[in-house]
């Protein structure tokens, strides 16, 4: 786990180590133990590692082999590294490292652009093939990792975050219409390739990059979901077994493949407690778990306590408990902000942002439950749009996720940044890619390879980051998804959500914490709200530097100021708070940047 970044010069000059220099700070945080660069021709390369496999400095980066003129930069984790690295070294190549990195390297110089398909893990990296002078970027199939890049005449960049790109100069930061349409519609998810910034983008998932001298561009999608059924039908049995079996696979690579330990973020919710009873099953002693909680409000708790306690009970476990007030959520805020690569409305990221700071005193590897919800229809909504076949199917979607339907979306904005239906128009050519058996089958599989790598799954790389901890996603395994989408929505559906994860929880965690009602991640005081964090919002819709970018249309704002408690979204959200935190998101990140 790392922070890359990169300048391919288009005009015939060599890298510029100084455009390097201003990237690299921006990436410390999330690769604090070392730091370099490497620059040969059109080229410059710069690299910050979180050291998690092979501690030695024979696998810093950025990576060089010599022998066959490939340099490499890479964030994330190979969790197939050393079958890899043994079916190469049968091939006859040689390595220098006990590094998942250099496995990257061998991969490509024996399968090309194909190498992203052999590899199982989270991963976004660069490489530099010196003898056909030509740039390789690629990105996880779920997304987990971050790649961004900015283009113009002269050159491509590329880096883990915005920050990095913006710190690098030269970029359009002008606002994206469209990408506004989605933050402000889509509960703040900006499909790739776009972001909020019409100079940034980003690499979408399951997908390559590879960039030439002249300029030329090639895209190339190396990975499909299909949520179609198969051949071969299974008895519900047959596949609760199935499940339970690619989870179990899930959660052992993602303890073994590290050279240091690994924790557990334990919410108290069914996903990572499962998660706890797996590694209890696979005979990890000792575990370290970690929960944090934060003040109660009339309407609802600030804390899942009363269930993870009961986890750590059974399992007896070495936890870590924090409890924040409200006093300390409020300063920190702005700080959480500061490490969003992209504007991030979830009630959770400062949660994970606290929890990481805490975390990472102890270890530098947890897992995490980001992804259950996701993939086996955990949440309310999905029934929902189940139940109701009224309409076309972004129609039905739309009536139960959309923060906003259109007509709102034009009163909310200024005249600057009306135009057409772009989210409506977006999801309706995502539900209605192939291989999908029924509508939910087609909503799932969209907000697996799309939805949730901006949220959750950004969030909590981002957050997690900030302190040097990496977050591991087993319930984002690509076998486990893959498997997963052919199984009959019904056994997602049932039960309340998530019916295959409560059948294998039964008996190896407690009822209480199986059939409770689905909680998530509480964060009250960003939901509800009033006092302090009411007076922080007004000041940020009400500054200057707001009005004067001219986003957000004054009666409108004036409206949900009037009435905060009144204005919520279809996944109950604060509409004030997803209008600061854009806001203070553009004063973070944009103002006082040199034009």
């Amino acid at each position: 786990m790392c922070g890359i970044c990169g300048e391919l010069r288009l005009d015939g000059q060599a890298g510029r180590h100084d455009v390097i220099e201003r990237m690299l700070p921006k990436l410390v945080r999330r690769g604090p133990d070392f730091e370099d660069q490497w620059q040969e021709g059109p080229l410059a390369l710069g690299h910050r590692r979180l050291a998690i496999i092979d501690l030695s400095e024979r696998a810093n980066q950025p990576m060089v082999d010599q022998e066959l003129g490939l340099v490499l930069v890479f964030n994330g984790s190979i969790y197939n590294y050393r079958e890899l690295r043994a079916d190469l070294i049968k091939e006859g190549y040689h390595f220098f490292s006990e590094s998942d990195s250099e496995v990257i390297i061998k991969a490509y110089h024996k399968w090309g652009e194909h190498c992203p398909e052999y590899l199982h893990g989270m991963f976004a990296f660069a490489m530099w093939d010196t003898r056909t002078q030509s740039l390789f970027l690629a990105r996880d199939r779920m997304g987990i990792k971050p790649l961004y890049f900015s283009q113009r005449d002269h050159f491509f960049r590329f880096a883990s975050n915005t920050q990095a790109l913006l710190a690098g100069g030269e970029v359009d930061t002008h606002i994206d219409a469209v990408a506004l349409h989605h933050q402000l519609t889509l509960h703040a998810v900006v499909p790739a390739p776009r972001t909020i910034l019409s100079g940034v983008r980003k690499l979408v998932p399951g997908t390559s990059l590879t960039i030439k001298l002249d300029g030329t561009v090639l895209q190339r999608r190396y990975w499909h979901l299909s949520a179609e059924r198969p051949v071969e039908p299974r008895s519900e049995q047959e596949w609760t077994d199935a499940i339970h079996t690619a989870l179990r696979e899930a959660v052992r690579k993602r303890l073994e493949v590290a050279d240091v330990p690994v924790g557990v973020l334990l919410s108290g919710g069914l996903d990572s407690s499962l998660l706890v009873a797996l590694l209890a099953e696979a005979g990890v002693k000792d575990l370290l778990t970690f929960s944090i909680g934060f003040e109660d409000q009339p309407e609802e708790k600030g804390s899942e306590f009363e269930y993870s306690d009961q986890v750590v009970a059974r399992y007896q476990t070495r936890h870590h408990k924090y409890h924040i007030p409200n006093a300390e959520v409020l300063p920190h805020l702005p700080e959480a902000v500061r490490h969003m690569a992209e504007p991030m409305v979830g009630q959770d990221a400062v949660a994970f942002y606290l929890l990481a700071e805490r975390v990472s005193q102890e270890v530098k590897v947890v897992q995490s439950g980001q992804g259950a919800d996701e993939v086996f229809a955990g949440y309310f909504w999905f029934p929902r749009m189940q139940k109701d076949i009224n309409g076309t199917p972004v129609e039905r979607f739309a009536r139960y996720y959309f923060d906003r339907p259109h007509s709102e979306y034009l009163e909310s904005v200024t005249a600057a940044y009306r135009g057409d239906d772009y989210t409506s128009q977006q999801v309706a050519e995502l539900l209605a890619e192939p291989a999908a058996a029924s509508f939910i089958d087609q909503v799932l599989r969209m907000d697996v390879t799309t939805l949730i790598v901006d949220d959750p799954v950004k969030r909590v790389d981002n957050m997690t980051m900030a302190w040097g901890l990496e977050a591991r996603v087993p319930f984002l395994d690509q076998h486990l998804v893959e498997l997963a989408a052919q199984m009959p929505p019904e056994l997602k559906l049932g039960s309340g959500g998530k019916h295959v994860l409560k059948q294998i929880a039964r008996g190896i965690l407690p009822d209480a914490v199986i059939d409770r009602p689905k909680g998530y991640f509480p964060m009250p005081a960003l939901k509800f709200v009033r006092g302090e964090f009411l007076d922080f919002m007004r000041d940020i819709v009400n500054s200057q530097a707001c009005r004067q970018r001219g986003v957000f249309d004054r009666a409108y704002v004036d409206k949900l100021l009037a009435a905060p408690d009144q204005y919520f979204t279809r996944l109950q959200g604060s509409k004030l708070w997803h209008m600061a935190l854009l806001e203070l998101w553009f004063q973070t990140h944009l103002d006082g940047l040199e034009s």
